[in-house]
């Protein structure tokens, strides 16, 4: 298996997602970038959500590879985040057996333009880390809405009031669940989606994200 992973180095060489430095296919960043990450120790919740947890403080350090990822350069970064989000959750969840993660979802038009949905690639490296199946079916988003960042807090929520819906109720009825999001600023996707996945019967929604912008 090593053999393999060093064959694959040199044939696909990985890259760190902030700087471009090559790493090797282990590590999630280079060692002078990840000495200059900080995690997230804050205190934030999603009203009706069960928990929140996030990876990193969301600054210049982690900037890059958050858009890189938004840009549909995704690389290593989904690996990188999912295996920092795998050591958080590890032991935080342990009681809780999360029978699924859901990714926010994007709109058609939106996942054509960039190509990939960056939530739903470091969902699916989250998933394997932690041996949780990945179901990106559950919720769909139904209409385009305006870019978040341009908003205050409570236009940001009445850009997204109605823009999901659950396409598969039967999955969520009952069922404990990862809600995944890329960056969390005032949680107003997180906490809308939370309100339509308890809405639909899910017994608890823990709420996730690769940085949280304090």
């Amino acid at each position: 298996m090593k053999l393999l992973r060093l064959l694959a180095d040199l044939i696909y060489p990985v890259r760190c997602p902030v700087c471009g430095e090559f790493i090797s296919r282990e590590e999630g960043f280079c060692g002078g970038c990840r000495d200059k990450l900080e995690f997230w120790d804050g205190s934030f919740s999603v009203p009706g959500a069960d928990d929140f947890f996030a990876a990193y403080e969301y600054d210049e350090n982690i900037r890059p590879a958050i858009a890189l990822m938004k840009q549909g350069i995704c690389g290593n970064a989904p690996y990188a985040f999912g295996k920092a989000l795998g050591e958080i959750l590890r032991p935080k969840i342990s009681g809780i057996a999360p029978d699924m993660i859901i990714p926010v979802p994007m709109y058609k038009s939106d996942l054509r333009r960039r190509g990939c949905n960056q939530a739903e690639l470091v969902a699916k490296a989250l998933g394997r880390e932690l041996g949780i199946p990945v179901r990106c079916d559950v919720v769909v988003k139904t209409r385009k809405t305006d870019e978040q960042k341009h908003l205050s807090r409570r236009e940001r929520e009445i850009n997204l009031r109605g823009a999901f819906a659950v396409a598969d109720s039967g999955s969520v009825r009952g069922r404990n669940m990862i809600l995944l999001d890329d960056v969390c600023t005032t949680g107003s996707t997180l906490r809308e989606l939370t309100g339509i996945l308890k809405g639909s019967g899910a017994e608890r929604v823990s709420c996730v994200c690769c940085c949280r912008v304090s």
